[in-house]
């Protein structure tokens, strides 16, 4: 497999290293195996080298001093919550420091009156769902990861998920941070109010930016009150891929609302069957699987349904289970579990899901590999894995399908990540979508938080 050339880490002394601990104390961790946990995030990557020392961070006072150290001692830092990236982007340095925010996980309160959430950067997901749902309330964003994933993490790589169709993108959700800034200095950002046009938009610019501006220790988050009704989940099968994204350009040019709709392939279907046997009949070629809500969900299904009919759907069906939707989670442990972890995430407008199921087919009878499709079909965010033998070389050879893939998105229109973000994966591919200029303008605003370059460095941009 191939790695990511990450900068080296710098040897520090036994003392220096001591003055953090007289700082932080038991939260400074230096066991190796903790540190080999915590060197490493979901992706394909691995780090390069140990880490010097793990931070677990109990409080924003805890992330400032621990910046504040790497800054002046000029450690490289790498930021984790959950440690679900899929891009790379929470890999330890050889020789640097870890900052985890996993510990810092208070709902600090949910005022329902104004339909805002005060969290902090490790809470998980779906535990903020779940606290606001008791109050009448949803947390919009919907990574397929919400069981596991933080607010921070997802506000870090301004994350996506399957209600993304009906709700946007993390930033959407997003009013106001907390940030600690590479030299440890604390500043807020946004602001609790529905419209703000006081100054630059730093809420929107450290959304996204993967730890490398700044690092969230909190959040204030807009919540959502829950629809009225039952939901009904919809799905139908398709002998030709194509056809199904006809379909779902249709159904999201049509007036039905909806608040997921997603896409897998058979082989993925398969998988996901064999990972955690449901019952799920796989398709001739796609299943295409969705949600509909609110008081006309039923109504709103029987539409989806004719559309998926008119272009070629069969074996459709209306449920009140939200089963399809769970399998649909599944996606990605089950075909990690297969071994097949070479995969992306790109997007292309919706019109073009035809042509990319196209394209990606030209791509595997071309490079004779498999590629297995699952997308977050509503807003043409697809992610392809492609089968590759464990050996260096067939990852490699993988590696240049995925590229090729990117280039395809690209030339649709589309972008080389719709939601996980670019860390170390993506990086080489960076010029296929940004001229120099654009690249120099990033960086720029990078140097100008982190003269240093000590905060996720060499990652993003």
């Amino acid at each position: 497999m191939r790695r990511v050339h990450l900068p080296k880490g710098t040897s520090l002394s036994t003392s220096v290293l001591t003055s953090l601990q007289h700082a932080l104390g038991d939260r400074v961790i230096t066991d190796p195996v903790a540190l080999a946990e915590a060197a490493r995030d979901s992706s394909r990557y691995a780090p390069e080298g140990m880490p010097l020392a793990l931070v677990e961070a109990e409080s924003t006072e805890d992330v400032s001093a621990a910046l504040a150290w790497a800054h002046a001692n000029e450690v490289k830092v790498s930021v984790r919550g959950a440690g679900t990236g899929l891009s790379g982007g929470a890999v330890a340095y050889p020789g640097g420091l870890v900052v985890s925010l996993a510990g810092m996980n208070a709902i600090l309160d949910i005022d329902v009156e104004n339909r805002l959430a005060d969290v902090q950067a490790g809470v998980v997901t779906a535990d903020l769902d779940a606290a606001a749902h008791d109050h009448g309330l949803f947390f919009a964003p919907d990574p397929a990861s919400a069981r596991t994933s933080t607010i921070g993490g997802n506000i870090a790589t301004n994350a996506g998920g399957l209600r993304c169709i009906a709700h946007g993108v993390t930033r959407d959700s997003v009013a106001a941070l907390e940030v600690v800034l590479a030299d440890g200095t604390v500043i807020r950002t946004g602001a609790r109010t529905r419209k703000n046009t006081v100054g630059l938009d730093l809420t929107s610019l450290f959304t996204g930016s993967e730890g490398t501006l700044g690092v969230i220790t909190s959040a204030t988050v807009r919540l959502k009150p829950l629809p009225e009704g039952e939901p009904r989940t919809f799905r139908a099968n398709f002998d030709d891929i194509e056809a199904a994204g006809r379909a779902i350009t249709a159904i999201v040019n049509s007036a039905v609302q909806l608040e997921v709709l997603e896409l897998l392939d058979a082989r993925s279907v398969e998988l996901i069957e064999a990972f955690a046997p449901s019952g799920l009949r796989v398709p001739g070629a796609a299943l295409l699987v969705g949600q509909t809500v609110g008081v006309d969900a039923e109504a709103a299904a029987e539409s989806i349904v004719e559309i998926c009919r008119q272009h070629g759907g069969q074996d459709w069906a209306i449920s009140e289970s939200d089963d399809l939707l769970e399998a649909r989670r599944l996606a990605n442990p089950a075909l990690t579990a297969q071994g097949l972890r070479v995969s992306c995430d790109v997007g292309v407008p919706v019109a073009q899901l035809a042509a990319v199921f196209r394209g990606i087919a030209d791509l595997s009878k071309k490079h004779d590999r498999g590629i297995s499709i699952v997308a977050h079909a509503g807003d043409g965010n697809l992610h392809p894995t492609v089968e590759a033998e464990d050996t260096p070389e067939g990852y490699a050879a993988a590696e240049v399908v995925i590229e090729d893939i990117a280039r395809l998105a690209l030339d649709l229109g589309g972008t080389i990540s719709g939601e996980h973000g670019i860390g170390a994966v993506k990086l080489h591919e960076l010029p296929l979508q940004f001229s120099d200029d654009e690249l120099r303008v990033q960086r720029a605003i990078k140097a100008a938080l982190d003269p240093a370059g000590i905060l996720t460095p060499g990652r993003a941009y």
